[in-house]
């Protein structure tokens, strides 16, 4: 199959490196990724959301300390984003048709693809409470042709990758999904992909500091 579209993996060897002189090239199993050594958009402090903020952000998921997730800080920067942007976000993570399980494994290629070490760390702490071992969630950065994956498992390793490599799920891949999952599980999958990649690109770029008790690259399953 060939390339339907740009890639979107910061481990491209373009000029993004000279982007910012705060930003540093890393490196995890041959994996570039980029680490700010300041956040471009800082974290907007409590006291400084205003009250729709208060209300969007009401029941949003904190970190381990109980403190607001340093992403919805830094979206709250920008209040109307935000309210609409957690209506997609709520359905992707909460209200999703696939299995936590899956939906997990999903994220978890996602943020290792993109080089999101933010995204990558938050969903090791939600995969454990899906029920992903520290095995299975080291064997994410391997992909679907680590040795141990289900047909399924693998498949959704697969999506993950040729959604960031071409824009498109392949019909081998498509067919074993279609095997398990029904039809609205099959546009999840999609969408799920697409979501943590608007995530990772935001992440990335705005250089969101990981959350306290939030593990990285280097400290996680795996490393």
């Amino acid at each position: 199959m060939g390339r339907l579209g740009p890639r979107c993996d910061p481990a491209e060897d373009a000029p993004l490196a000279s982007l910012s002189t705060r930003t540093s090239l890393r490196y995890r199993h041959g994996r570039k990724y980029h680490r700010m050594d300041a956040p471009r958009i800082a974290p907007l402090p409590t006291d400084d959301w205003d009250e729709e903020t208060r209300t969007t952000l009401g029941s949003a998921l904190t970190g381990p300390d109980g403190t607001p997730l340093n992403i919805f800080a830094t979206l709250a920067h920008h209040p109307k984003l935000l309210k609409r942007w957690l209506v997609f976000a709520s359905h992707t993570l909460g209200k999703s048709t696939l299995s936590p399980r899956d939906r997990e494994l999903l994220i978890l290629r996602t943020g290792w693809l993109c080089g999101s070490e933010y995204e990558w760390g938050q969903h090791v702490l939600i995969a454990r409470d899906a029920g992903l071992t520290d095995d299975e969630i080291g064997r994410v950065r391997e992909g679907s042709t680590a040795a141990g994956w289900s047909p399924l498992d693998a498949a959704l390793l697969r999506a993950a990758d040729e959604l960031h490599e071409h824009a498109v799920v392949s019909d081998e891949t498509w067919a074993t999904l279609a095997e398990h999952y029904s039809t609205q599980q099959l546009l999840d999958v999609v969408f799920t992909v697409g979501q943590y990649h608007t995530v990772a690109f935001a992440l990335n770029s705005c250089g969101v500091p990981r959350d306290a008790g939030v593990p990285g690259f280097d400290d996680s399953p795996g490393a």
